[in-house]
């Protein structure tokens, strides 16, 4: 016969374990992890790039390099770690009723990012996207995925945000389709540059033009400190010193 101390001893070994497990389910990504999934992806490259703001970047953000199903699917992975963390720390609600993927881009994002909330964090939440043109025949409207309605709570994504034209887009579509609550916005990357207009940068900026919390898996110092930690397969190191001098300088002229 078992002994009450023995199975009060289990069950606090099984709850601690439990602890163990929803810590580890609700914890953000590593950095590192996710630059070397970026750079296996090509999605991160390092060089001299003119960006559609007319700078010289020495580094590039193309996400359109998550391509295929095993790619997008780990992105989807990422974003929805980072939620799940956010929801941990109190500041993305516990409840959101569907993910938000502007078209585009946005689209593989919200389906990817629902999946993975759904396998990975035991949450059942909706996608929706929009349509570029409003549909005339068939289920019609501005809408693919769940509807909206009243009360409902949208958490947007998106992949990289550089003035926030996209944002300042969706939210009134959004919004004329049913009185939402919008809960926040989640980034792949956030390039924590300046717009031209001001010295915030845009998340920044969408931030407090809209009240909600812009988040994003890394940030363009987070993901450099970690590439300076990673090296290359014949051993050296990823980043050298020029990359590095470069990144610096462009951070200190644009950074926000």
């Amino acid at each position: 016969m078992v002994d009450n101390a023995h199975m009060n001893a289990a069950s606090t070994v099984s709850a601690e374990a439990a602890s163990v497990d929803a810590a580890a389910a609700n914890a953000a990504p590593s950095h590192e992890e996710f630059t070397q999934f970026l750079l296996e992806c090509g999605a991160l490259k390092f060089g001299s790039f003119t960006l559609k703001s007319g700078r010289q970047s020495p580094y590039f953000i193309n996400a359109g390099s998550f391509n295929d199903g095993t790619r997008i699917a780990r992105l989807g992975e990422y974003y929805a770690a980072t939620i799940a963390a956010a929801q941990a720390a109190g500041v993305l609600p516990a409840h959101i009723d569907t993910v938000f993927g502007p078209a585009y881009k946005g689209i593989p994002l919200a389906v990817s990012t629902s999946m993975a909330l759904a396998a990975r964090h035991g949450q059942n939440v909706g996608y929706t996207f929009d349509r570029k043109e409003k549909k005339d025949h068939g289920d019609g409207g501005m809408f693919v995925g769940t509807q909206l309605t009243d009360g409902m709570s949208v958490l947007m994504v998106d992949d990289v945000m550089t003035a926030g034209t996209a944002v300042r887009e969706v939210v009134p579509k959004l919004r004329a389709a049913a009185d939402v609550n919008i809960v926040g916005l989640v980034l792949s990357v956030d390039r924590m540059e300046k717009t031209k207009d001001s010295d915030q940068s845009a998340v920044q900026a969408v931030h407090e033009e809209f009240g909600f919390p812009v988040l994003a898996i890394a940030n363009v110092r987070e993901i450099f400190a970690a590439a300076g930690k990673l090296s290359a397969a014949d051993g050296t190191p990823l980043i050298d010193d020029s990359i590095k001098a470069a990144a610096k300088e462009y951070l200190e002229k644009y950074g926000a």
